[in-house]
């Protein structure tokens, strides 16, 4: 056979190939896009009938050909969907996380409800309305003041123990002092004996200094310490303060090195009770 001839057989079945093939894409693009209606029907059954030899080919050519197009199609569709779903997402987390505080609220104003060491003493309760923590100060405002009957020098408790004592007041609201503060210090008992001591804040998220143990003196750690409660004290006795968390000491020591932590998370209160006593002048 003449040379010519064979080439000239190649390139119509090539060029019968590549037709039969773009043909093949354009059908499969508009059926996986829904659109192949009676009108290219024909073309289907043509196509299909004289490309079976190579449908396989075909399809691993042809499908993934037309997802790309039907998802470049429906693409926008696609992401305007992600976004509205990541808004009803981010619209539940917050519903939930708005959910929990509110329980937490109510816990914390059952508890204050039902304080066992308030021993009788009228509280005011109220909401903790700012926080003004530093390297040093670590104070929290009120929205109870002197129309509440809110003084300064008046306890602040939560439903652990004691926070801290009212510094500043105004109508609507006052200022609190906390015990992690290092201008606070709050005279304790604890042991079996009573032995005394006094608890010394030293500043925002470092252990409290208890001071004035006499070396030797017997110590547990978790021992809770309370308001002494001697004449003239700042605090009513018998307040919960703080909790030993270590305690060491040396030959030479005049004193028992003595760490503690309050007993309330200070960093997260949103409702404490003032504790309308104040000490004898």
């Amino acid at each position: 056979m003449p040379l010519r001839t064979r080439r000239s057989r190649r390139t119509r079945r090539g060029l019968t190939l590549v037709v039969l093939l773009a043909v093949s894409i354009a059908v499969i693009t508009l059926d996986y896009r829904g659109q192949a209606h009676g009108s290219i029907s024909w073309a289907k059954r043509a196509a299909h009938d004289a490309f079976a030899p190579v449908q396989d080919a075909v399809d691993d050519v042809a499908r993934p050909v037309g997802s790309f197009l039907a998802g470049a199609v429906h693409g926008s569709s696609l992401e305007d969907q992600n976004a509205d779903l990541q808004r009803e997402i981010g619209a539940l987390r917050r519903q939930a996380l708005a959910g929990q505080a509110t329980r937490s609220a109510l816990r914390e104003l059952e508890i204050l409800d039902n304080l066992p060491f308030a021993g009788g003493i009228p509280t005011v309760t109220a909401r903790v309305t700012a926080f003004s923590p530093s390297d040093f100060a670590a104070t929290i405002q009120l929205d109870r003041g002197t129309t509440s009957g809110v003084a300064v020098g008046m306890p602040v408790v939560g439903g652990a123990g004691l926070v801290g004592q009212v510094t500043e007041t105004w109508s609507s609201g006052c200022t609190v002092r906390l015990v992690t503060d290092v201008d606070s210090s709050v005279g304790v008992r604890f042991g079996a004996h009573g032995d005394l001591a006094l608890v010394q804040g030293a500043g925002l998220g470092k252990a409290l200094a208890v001071n004035l143990v006499t070396p030797g003196t017997v110590l547990h750690k978790g021992e809770v310490l309370t308001t002494s409660g001697l004449q003239n004290a700042q605090f009513p006795p018998d307040i919960p303060v703080a909790r030993v968390t270590s305690f060491s000491s040396t030959p030479s020591a005049t004193q028992e090195a003595v760490k503690a932590a309050p007993l309330d998370n200070l960093s997260i209160l949103q409702y404490v009770d003032v504790l309308q006593w104040q000490s004898a002048p």
